[in-house]
């Protein structure tokens, strides 16, 4: 009876959990940014804040669904995000790993879905923040790196998309194209979330039999020379580091000389 008395209270709750983000992204829409257009003019400054703002309001959404039973989590190595103009790598085997990254990473930079630009509940922050949009096509890389260079901080999911349910990650070469093209070492972040939810393809009220506890672990730097050097074009090299992380990320050994 308690287990199901639990089951059905964190059920409840990570339905309001939505329901808050969705009035969340409404309240910034509607209020706080058009704010910000009118106190601060200059375009990056006003960038600036509204990152700020999101950063600090997904760490208090984090804390809600923590204080509501959600969920569970622990960080290790945040101190390696103190940093800036980091190429932050990291898996994605639940929806709201970007939240967690985007709440405790400053100076944050992400690549955001073309469809985001156009959801009413999420076109405000990403459109304030001025995330770079996917839809760019041959100029997203580019936007990528000029990201870096003006010191801020991307995040990058190799992947593309949430892990698919059988657990076989598949990396695109995006992250590495970034990565060579700009000459970039990588800060990789290793992220579990066990018993699994929200993972691709499942509904978000099937709610695990005991709450979720994620771990997020930020990792060394991953050097970019050893891919970038003796010749090797730029064509070879993504391909190389994208066969380097694919190993990495799942686990399996690979040397790369």
């Amino acid at each position: 009876m308690r287990e199901r008395l639990s089951r059905g209270w964190r059920l409840c709750a990570t339905g309001l959990s939505f329901v808050l983000f969705g009035i969340g992204g409404l309240a910034l829409r509607l209020l706080v940014f058009p704010l910000l257009n009118l106190l601060i003019r200059h375009t990056q400054r006003r960038i600036a804040v509204a990152r700020t703002v999101i950063r600090l309001t997904f760490r208090a959404y984090i804390g809600v669904m923590r204080g509501l039973g959600v969920l569970r989590y622990e960080i290790s190595g945040l101190e390696k995000l103190e940093r800036g103009g980091l190429l932050i790598l990291a898996n994605h085997p639940t929806l709201i790993d970007t939240i967690f990254l985007m709440a405790f990473v400053k100076r944050a930079d992400c690549v955001v879905k073309g469809a985001l630009w156009d959801n009413p509940f999420t076109r405000g922050p990403v459109r304030a923040a001025g995330y770079i949009n996917n839809a760019n096509g041959v100029d997203l890389v580019a936007d990528c790196i000029a990201s870096l260079r003006r010191g801020n901080n991307l995040i990058i999911f190799p992947e593309g998309t949430r892990t698919p349910a059988d657990g076989v990650i598949s990396l695109k070469r995006g992250a590495a194209n970034i990565a060579v093209r700009g000459a970039r070492d990588m800060t990789p972040v290793r992220i579990s979330c066990q018993p699994s939810t929200l993972g691709k393809g499942e509904k978000w009220w099937k709610v695990p039999a005991r709450r979720v506890q994620f771990r997020i672990a930020v990792q060394d730097d991953l050097a970019i020379a050893g891919f970038i050097g003796g010749g090797a074009s730029e064509v070879m090299a993504a391909r190389a580091l994208t066969t380097y992380l694919q190993h990495y990320f799942t686990g399996t050994s690979e040397n790369h000389a």
